[in-house]
């Protein structure tokens, strides 16, 4: 496992606990970044929702969020400026790392729940961690709805993270809340560098002031970003994985299915499950998933990606590296006796 942070102290609190609090953004950093967001709101395309995508969901965003912005040109603006903004920080902190998402999140009045959940996987989990800078522009605190986490909870769930692969952990989201999270109060500029795959949570802001703060999510820059996706309309049990980049994210949502010439590296069985928060408590002091050890590769039969949609793109796939191989071999094994 390589590191994630430049300084031991940081990287050892990182490894225990899958977030640090560190300084970040000067106070005038802050200014010229709250200034920046409202001047170009009016660039904004509006919030795409899953009927965009003719997805039927119950799903409700009750938060401005850049990711999903129907302008992918304003999401590429944003994307560099705060890149722009932030690099020399995240370089002081980060061992090597690459940005490929970012994001402002505004929270109005009396509003904008981000429910509990984990991030996607952005890159193999068993060599890395991908990490998230979350940096408000106010004072957060749980009133106005700041990051909430249960520490040591990376790596220990969702092995298998992807907007259309369901958590194991849906049934038992308020328990979650109710017993584990703690509230992260956190002071304008500075910032929580989380573990992706950590269990995080945001209460509604309960304020009549702004709640504005800004993420960007990062991989080492050695590692090509990864995209598990299950086609729902085709096989619930089947997953994708895809080797993705920057303008990948820059045109994608949660509820987009990847175009057909999307490089296709592989793909295992995949079964969703429920978790209780029984079996939630226990594992928070069993191993890490990148830390049990799995079966040799090769014992499962090869399962074949299907066949692209957009047929005038034919599929083909490049011979991958022997430890990228191992990798989802050893996935694919582990899953199968789960």
């Amino acid at each position: 496992m390589r590191n994630t942070f430049k300084d031991q102290a940081l990287e050892t609190l990182f490894q225990k606990d899958g977030y640090v609090q560190v300084p970040f953004l000067n106070a005038e950093e802050v200014e010229m970044l709250k200034a920046y967001y409202f001047d170009t709101l009016e660039e904004s395309g509006g919030t795409i929702g899953p009927e965009d995508e003719k997805y039927k969901s119950q799903q409700k965003i009750t938060y401005d969020f850049t990711f999903i912005d129907k302008n992918s040109d304003y999401k590429v603006q944003v994307f560099n400026t705060i890149t722009k903004s932030f690099e020399k920080h995240f370089e002081k902190y980060l061992d090597n790392y690459k940005p490929i998402i970012a994001n402002f999140i505004r929270k109005k009045e009396d509003g904008g729940e981000v429910p509990l959940h984990q991030n996607w996987a952005f890159a193999d989990e068993h060599k890395c961690a991908t990490v998230s800078i979350w940096c408000p522009l106010v004072d957060s605190n749980r009133e106005n709805g700041t990051l909430e986490v249960v520490p040591g909870s990376h790596k220990r769930y969702g092995e298998v993270r992807g907007p259309m692969i369901k958590s194991e952990l849906f049934g038992i989201q308020q328990d979650i809340i109710d017993k584990f999270m703690i509230p992260l109060e956190t002071k304008a500029g500075d910032c929580v560098i989380l573990d992706d795959s950590i269990v995080h949570y945001s209460s509604p802001n309960q304020t009549d002031g702004l709640r504005l703060a800004i993420q960007l999510i990062l991989i080492p820059k050695e590692e090509n970003s990864i995209h598990y996706h299950m086609d729902l309309s085709k096989d619930r049990s089947l997953v994708e994985v895809l080797e993705v980049d920057h303008d990948f994210y820059m045109k994608f949502n949660p509820w987009k299915k990847p175009a057909g010439d999307v490089k296709r590296i592989d793909s295992f069985k995949y079964e969703p499950f429920d978790m209780t928060i029984e079996e939630f408590e226990a594992k928070l002091n069993q191993p890490r998933f990148d830390e049990v050890k799995t079966d040799k590769p090769g014992d499962l039969e090869e399962v074949e990606v299907q066949p692209s949609i957009d047929q005038s793109h034919p599929q083909t796939q490049s011979p991958q590296p022997t430890s990228d191989r191992s990798f989802w071999s050893r996935l694919r094994s582990k899953l199968s006796k789960a």
